[in-house]
């Protein structure tokens, strides 16, 4: 069997923070008067930090200092750090664990390819660190989704190229920066918004072991 590099995003594909983030972010945009949705909160996926604070202000055309974007971001990762501190690995979502454990198995490359700067204590709450090979999150790179450095990076590390390098993602800035490296991008979740996407699954559920071994093979 032939070894590749599989790459995963972390939210929204492996466990399901969103939700705390959310959170995290309507606490100080209600406090700016600004009216943050559940649909706005899509737009931050696979964005950093930062650009997730810029995103928001827009929203309300907010002007702020740079010591006032720093204070904000300190005091939403301290909200979401609290959230997810009691994380366990019954929020890991459905499928993820087969297809880890087949992978592992199979000695393919797995690595975890993330613009969140909490992958590694996360990763560490739900009990599932030891399967990756390789972590690349926000700490590592200095270029937020869809620019592909987070991917390509993972992929040099397991010693793999592009075409050799298989990227799952729950974001259409994901799936760019996937296809923007020449590697094969699956999207989790909704095929209409990742329709970029080679491959489109709802979740993890649906992938078998057919579909891995093809992707292996391919």
């Amino acid at each position: 069997m032939k070894q590749k590099a599989f790459i995963f995003d972390l939210d929204g594909v492996i466990v399901d923070t969103a939700k705390y983030h959310y959170v995290a972010w309507k606490k100080i945009a209600n406090r700016l008067g600004i009216d943050f949705t559940h649909e706005h909160n899509e737009l931050l996926k696979g964005v950093s930090r930062g650009r997730s604070l810029d995103i928001i202000l827009g929203l309300g055309q907010v002007e702020a200092s740079q010591a006032e974007k720093d204070a904000w971001l300190a005091e939403k990762n301290d909200d979401y750090m609290n959230s997810v501190a009691n994380m366990a690995a019954d929020e890991i979502l459905d499928g993820v664990m087969p297809v880890l454990e087949w992978l592992k198995a199979n000695n393919q490359g797995i690595a975890l390819g993330s613009a969140s700067k909490n992958a590694r204590p996360i990763l560490e709450r739900v009990g599932i660190i030891h399967y990756f090979d390789v972590i690349v999150d926000g700490n590592d790179v200095a270029n937020a989704k869809p620019d592909p450095e987070v991917f390509v990076r993972a992929a040099q590390l397991l010693g793999k190229p592009a075409e050799d390098s298989i990227v799952f993602e729950d974001s259409i800035a994901g799936i760019q920066a996937a296809n923007i490296a020449h590697m094969t991008s699956v999207g989790i979740g909704d095929a209409n918004t990742l329709h970029e996407a080679k491959h489109n699954f709802n979740s993890f559920a649906e992938i078998n072991i057919h579909f891995l071994e093809t992707l292996v093979n391919s």
